[in-house]
């Protein structure tokens, strides 16, 4: 007979974010736990809140199925020796049964006799396995670990009660001077303890002490007493699936509310306000039906609606204390101009190794300029670049982003505007930080897009010189990010960035204009392969399939913009009927290339030529020289196809006559040199 078996971890509380994965692993590693002893169960349900992580297995068995079978061992002659010892092999065969040589019979099976032994062996009961939970709890992992009192032990929060409950059998699990019996706590104001009767009471009776087990039930909660107040005063709330999924596990039993504060605040900027309500008090902003911000908030109470006057006006004296701060810091930096700022940067240091600030933006600058004169932007475009890198930085020094750090870049392009820069510069300032995450959003505007990539090159290129490299582990100053966004930047802008070319460039040009140690003439390789690795990254969560990625980056190319070409060209036509024939002619010389070990770029000579093919092959070869788009250098290549097998059928490539075998592979490299465009083919997986 299958019984439910509740499983409770009672803690203080947890932070929100470490609940949700810590219940997960708990049910993981219980699930595991069970089929590694032959426990049968239906599922795994969860609950969880800010003070307990708990399962419900759903209908265990009570024990383990019996065995009664029979196992083959050894034949008999390797199982007993001449004098019908036993061998080691027939005492290990018994002994890995559980049983001795005495429980030993023989059979015979196709004309030889095996060794052969009966296991009748009864399940061990579930209580019995289930003692076994408290190894899963010693087992479990998390970012940050405490102990408490003198114990050894260490868990994410200190532990007060455990439940273990097999239907109505308490299975004593025991934790340090910790018992598992079947007392619950209820919420830690408005409830009392419980005494629960059987496994399945779990829900019903934390419900009774003002405890919403399931998460799921607490966040549908909130989202529709956040509806009901939203649609009573027709207001706007945009989703936050973070900030919704964090006040869910700040909770036990949500009660939602609004409050507001005065006016005056709405002339600061919206995001100080946001930053202050969303990030420093959970609380989330409220908009008009045009979606303009107003001087209301919403937040979720841990508790019922009892004195809940009480709990809006302490909310509200917080945020409004935050609030004086930041309307005082946004008054106080107004009274100065952009450039009070500028000059301190010399004294705010990007990095001890490598110099100050103001330092960097200049080479900032000069990198911005070279990539602009390189890809022939506008001349406003680069004007406004100009500004932008004079500025840029200012925003860390003042008092706002002091006290707000993560709106630097933000406050910069508001007091930016404050200040009279043109739009284009004040975007910029707040732009050059994107994308902030991975897959965050990039850059709208040119200006914007320039001044994060020169600021992203920058700091890989100074921090490879300062010997600062990620290594596989650890990447501590966020480098592959930048890379990615610079990846990332590049193919949204198709700006055209070949870093082998373009590195060492840059390096000799900020050589002697700057204190940061560069790297050595050898490591630009380096950092263009670094960045290059990240384009893998791009291609592979953009669902390019893995032989194409792998053909791509085989390739001696370097630009980011081209790799991209070439998958998408690759992916495209994958699965056409002329891509087999195409994909194995171009192998074919790239084959025999190699076998040849033939590199030489050297011209062809036409005299030389004993067949028609031979002509037309170079033909065709010069046809697609001067083709720039790899689509149509692709169906080129479709085109050549069969000239390139009646080339083979009517040449031999490596004939007797020195001159002629070189001619040949000459031409032979032409093609390869074009179909390197593409990628290394050989990498393809062609059916």
């Amino acid at each position: 007979m299958a019984k439910d078996y509740l499983f409770e971890i009672g803690t203080e509380e947890m932070p929100a974010h470490v609940v949700p994965r810590s219940v997960k692993q708990l049910a993981d590693r219980t699930r595991k736990f069970l089929k590694e002893n032959g426990l049968k169960f239906k599922d795994i349900k969860t609950f969880s809140t800010p003070r307990r992580l708990t399962i419900l297995v759903e209908d265990l068995a009570e024990k383990q199925d019996d065995i009664d079978e029979v196992k083959k061992g050894p034949a008999k002659k390797i199982a007993q020796d001449q004098d019908g010892n036993w061998t080691k092999a027939a005492q290990g065969f018994a002994r890995g049964q559980g049983m001795t040589t005495d429980d030993i019979y023989f059979e015979e099976l196709k004309g030889t006799e095996y060794a052969y032994v009966h296991v009748q062996k009864e399940g061990k009961k579930a209580s019995d396995i289930l003692l076994g939970m408290s190894d899963i709890i010693k087992a479990m992992t998390f970012p940050t670990k405490m102990r408490w009192d003198s114990n050894d032990f260490e868990f994410v929060r200190p532990i007060h009660w455990l439940v273990s409950l097999f239907g109505s059998d308490v299975i004593p699990v025991k934790i340090l001077d910790i018992t598992a019996g079947r007392k619950t706590q209820g919420h830690r104001f408005l409830g009392d303890s419980v005494v629960l009767a059987n496994a399945d009471d779990y829900e019903d009776a934390l419900k009774d002490q003002f405890v919403i087990a399931d998460a799921d039930e607490r966040k549908d909660i909130i989202v529709r007493q956040m509806n009901e107040l939203v649609k009573k005063n027709n207001w706007q709330v945009k989703p936050d699936r973070d900030l919704l999924e964090e006040v869910t596990y700040l909770v036990e039993y949500p009660t939602v509310f609004a409050g507001s504060f005065d006016e005056k605040y709405l002339k600061i900027p919206d995001e100080v306000l946001i930053t202050s309500m969303k990030d420093n008090q959970r609380y989330f902003e409220v908009y008009d039906e045009n979606g303009k911000l107003i001087n209301h908030f919403i937040a979720v109470r841990n508790g019922n609606k009892d004195y809940l006057d009480n709990v809006i006006s302490g909310n509200e004296k917080v945020l409004v204390a935050r609030l004086d701060d930041a309307q005082f810091f946004y008054d106080e930096d107004r009274k100065y101009p952009l450039s009070h700022f500028v000059d301190r940067l010399k004294n705010v240091s990007f990095h001890d190794k490598i110099g100050s600030m103001a330092e960097k933006m200049q080479r900032v600058r000069m990198i911005g300029d070279y990539l602009a004169k390189r890809w022939d932007l506008p001349e406003n475009v680069v004007k406004d670049f100009d500004r932008a890198s004079e500025l840029y930085k200012f925003d860390l020094v003042t008092q706002m982003v002091g006290e707000f750090a993560e709106l630097q870049g933000v406050m910069g392009m508001h007091y930016a505007r404050l200040a009279g820069e043109d739009e284009e510069v004040s975007v910029a300032i707040k732009e050059h930080y994107m994308p902030a995450t991975a897959e965050g959003p990039l850059p709208e505007t040119t200006v914007g897009s320039l001044l994060s990539i020169a600021d992203k090159i920058d700091t890989i290129v100074t921090f490879f010189g300062a010997g600062m490299i990620p290594t596989s582990s650890n990447d501590p100053y966020a480098l592959r990010r930048y890379a990615y966004g610079i990846v990332r930047i590049l193919l949204n802008e198709k700006w055209s960035l070949p870093f082998n070319e373009v590195l060492p460039e840059i390096i000799s040009m900020l050589n002697g204009v700057t204190p940061a140690k560069l790297p050595k003439s050898d490591a630009d390789q380096e950092i263009a392969d670094f960045i290059r690795d990240r384009v893998k990254q791009y291609l592979q969560k953009n669902d390019f399939k893995y032989d194409i990625i792998d053909a791509v980056l085989a390739s001696s190319q370097q630009d980011p913009s081209q790799i991209l070409a070439a998958a998408t060209v690759l992916q495209l036509h994958h699965d056409d009927e002329e891509f087999k024939p195409v994909v194995e002619s171009l192998t074919r010389i790239d084959n025999i290339l190699k076998k040849a070990k033939f590199k030489s770029n050297t011209a062809v000579d036409e005299s030389l030529f004993d067949d028609n093919s031979e002509k037309e092959l170079y033909a065709g070869v010069q046809n697609l020289q001067d083709i720039e788009s790899l689509a149509d250098l692709y169906q080129g290549f479709v085109q050549l196809q069969p000239v390139i097998d009646q080339y083979f059928e009517t040449n031999m490539i490596m004939a007797k006559d020195e001159k002629v075998k070189n001619n040949r592979l000459a031409q032979l490299y032409a093609v390869n040199e074009l179909a390197d465009r593409l990628g290394d083919l050989s990498k393809l997986v062609i059916k």
